[in-house]
C-alpha cells in the first residue's frame, strides 16, 4: 500500500516535490478483538513510526485507551454495534484521549479521515444498529462535511472508517453481518482512496475476503488489526 503522493493533491505535490519529499504516513487499524499479545508487542517498539490509530469499532474502550496512551498518537474510532451509545455526559460512552468520528470528518497530516458507526439493525432494541433506510438518512447528514471539504481541499475523503462493511462487499449472509448500502454510496460519491472496516470475522488467510476494489477505493477488512502505510 506503498504509495509516493497517495493522499498529496497531485498538483500541490508537484509543487513541493523540489523540496521535500511526499511520505507515507503508518497507520494502526484495529476492529472487534481484542489480541492479547498486544499488551507485549506494544511496549517492546513493535509499532513503532505508528502517526495514528483508526478503531473501526466492536472494542473495549479501554483496550482503545491503552493503545492511544502507549504510542501518543492521534486516535480516531467509530462505535460498533457492541459499544455504548455515544453520550458526552458519560465518560464510560467515550474513548479517552480519542475522537469519536462517526458522521465526522478529521484532517491529520494531509488526509481527509471520514467515519460512519453501526450496523445493520438485527435487533428491535439494538445499540448502533440502524435499518437500510435509518443508515442511508445518516449517511446523507455528512453531504456538508463532504462538500466543505471538496470546496476547501479539492476532495471529499481520502480514508473511510466504519464498523460495517458495505453491502455485498465482505459481508455475511445472516441477518447481524450484511452490509450497509449506506456505505455503498459514500464509496460512490466520496471516492475514497481507502475504507477500513470491521464487523465481519474471517479465520483463514483468504486476500479476497480482506480486500476488495471498488472503483478507486480500496476496501480493506481490518480484523483484528492491521498495520497500514498510506
Amino acid at each position: 500500500m506503498r504509495g509516493n503522493c497517495n493522499f498529496v493533491n497531485e498538483q500541490a505535490c508537484m509543487k513541493t516535490i523540489s523540496t521535500a519529499q511526499c511520505t507515507s504516513v503508518k497507520i494502526l487499524a484495529v476492529s472487534d478483538q481484542v489480541v492479547e499479545r498486544m499488551y507485549t508487542l506494544v511496549p517492546n517498539g513493535h509499532f513503532q513510526g505508528t502517526e495514528i490509530i483508526l478503531g473501526c469499532g466492536d472494542l473495549p474502550y479501554s483496550y482503545l485507551e491503552y493503545l492511544v496512551t502507549m504510542l501518543n498518537v492521534q486516535m480516531c474510532y467509530v462505535p460498533g454495534n457492541h459499544d455504548p451509545q455515544n453520550d458526552l455526559t458519560d465518560e464510560r460512552s467515550r474513548a479517552e484521549g480519542g475522537s469519536n468520528l462517526d458522521l465526522k470528518t478529521a484532517w491529520h497530516k494531509n488526509i481527509l479521515i471520514g467515519g460512519f458507526g453501526g450496523s445493520i439493525r438485527y435487533r428491535p432494541d439494538g445499540i448502533n444498529q440502524y435499518t437500510q433506510s435509518e443508515a442511508c438518512l445518516r449517511a446523507f447528514r455528512m453531504l456538508p462535511a463532504l462538500l466543505l471539504n471538496r470546496i476547501k481541499y479539492g476532495r471529499t475523503m481520502d480514508i473511510l472508517i466504519s464498523h460495517s462493511p458495505p453491502f455485498g462487499i465482505h459481508d455475511d449472509l445472516d441477518s447481524a453481518h450484511n452490509g450497509l448500502k449506506a456505505l455503498n454510496w459514500l464509496i460512490h460519491i466520496a471516492k475514497p482512496r481507502y475504507h477500513f472496516h470491521g464487523h465481519t470475522h474471517f479465520y483463514k488467510n483468504n486476500l479476497e475476503a480482506q480486500e476488495t476494489m471498488v472503483g478507486r477505493t480500496k476496501v480493506i477488512n481490518v480484523y483484528p488489526y492491521k498495520i497500514l502505510e498510506v
